[in-house]
Formats: C-alpha cells, structure tokens, sequence
C-alpha cells in the first residue's frame, strides 16, 4: 500500500532535463578525452572544488574557468571551464514536466537545484527562448531553493531542512528525486523517500510506483 506523501521535492538538471553528464561524454569524445573524465574532476575535493565554489557563488564563471583548468590540468589534461558550463543546459523532459504537474494536484512541489550564477535565471542557459520554456516550469514549484543564491548546495544537510520548513511538511511524508546517489543520501538520512533518477521512464515508473499516483 502506497504511503501518503505530503510533498514532491525535485532535483532540476538530470531530472528535467536531459543530463548534463550525456552532454559531457560528447565533448570527451569530441576531445579525446577519457570517457568520464569530467565528472572525475568534480568528484575531487567535491565540497570545495571548483564546481562546488561555483554553485555557492564563491566563484564568477571567469574564475570557475581558471580553476577548473587547474584541476584537470592535474589530472593530467587540461579542460577549459567555459566549456564546461556550456554543456550545463539539456533538453526539456515534457513527460516529467506532465508528472510535476500531476504531483503539484496531490499536494505541494519544491525543487532544490544546485545551480551557477550564469546564463538567464535559474536555468543557466543563455538561449531567451529556452529560459523562457524553463522558466514556466519552474514557476510550478511551491517553492524553489537554487544554491547559487543561498551560497549552500547539495549535499548539505541544511538545504533539505530549509525546503521542508519552507513547504511545511515533514520529511518522512516527502519523495525526493535527484539524478546523483551523494545527493539522495541526506534527504533519505532525515526520512524522505528517495528516487534515483537514471532515465526519464525509469524516473516516472518509479514514482508512479511510490506515489501510486497516475503519471501515465
């Protein structure tokens, strides 16, 4: 029997849209760079690399790029960091977006994106017609955490305390859905249901299943 769940609260990149890591094996390939090789230089130091100053605002783009080149560079090759940040930005998952909506008529939707201070908005793309696309969707949620804003990002325990006391629910009665396991871990700790995001149809059988909501 499917429990009663007071919120959905969402990851955004990986979850709707298409993941950012997809786009990272493209450039590789296109470089000839190791399969991966990106997400293993934001594994490193992954609390106070690069990336992680990025989504707290520490860091501007400009500085980002030189700090990132650093540490790939110490892994033995160097990546710009503006190329990265111009591989963050995937396509809309309509079917997911659907699914949002379907969650938002059984009780309230929160999204906590750990996101950089560049492009249009939230979306951190600089293309007008897609920030306007993901802006609509957005403008769905109860509420919106974005790490670039409160300098705190996911993993840290407190951003899901602070979503929950902004939707006043409890977190034994939430789903969390994100598309990285180290990201999962905090909101499962303070009782939430978790979801590990790997596809678009994997995410929505798994959440229909949980929910026993009619995603379909």
């Amino acid at each position: 029997m499917s429990r009663t769940f007071q919120a959905i609260i969402w990851d955004f990149g990986g979850v709707f849209t298409s993941s950012p890591f997809e786009a990272f094996n493209r450039y590789e390939a296109e470089q000839g760079l190791p399969p991966d090789f990106i997400r293993t230089v934001n594994a490193l130091n992954p609390l106070d690399n690069a990336w992680a100053k990025l989504e707290r605002s520490d860091v501007d783009a400009a500085q980002f790029d030189t700090l990132f080149r650093a540490e790939s560079l110490a892994l033995g090759r160097e990546v710009p960091g503006r190329d990265v940040l111009g591989l963050l930005s995937g396509s809309l998952r309509p079917r997911v977006v659907d699914a949002l909506k379907v969650c938002k008529g059984h009780g309230k939707v929160g999204c906590i994106t750990n996101n950089a201070p560049i492009g249009k908005g939230a979306s951190m793309t600089s293309d007008d017609a897609k920030a306007r696309e993901l802006a609509a969707v957005f403008d769905l949620f109860d509420h919106l955490i974005e790490s670039s804003k409160l300098g705190i990002r996911k993993p840290d325990p407190r951003i899901y305390a602070l979503m929950c006391e902004a939707l006043d629910v409890d977190p034994g009665a939430c789903v969390y859905l994100d598309d990285l396991g180290i990201n999962l871990k905090p909101a499962r700790d303070m009782g939430m249901a978790t979801i590990k995001v790997t596809s678009e149809a994997q995410l929505l059988a798994d959440l229909e299943a949980v929910t026993g909501y009619a995603l379909s």
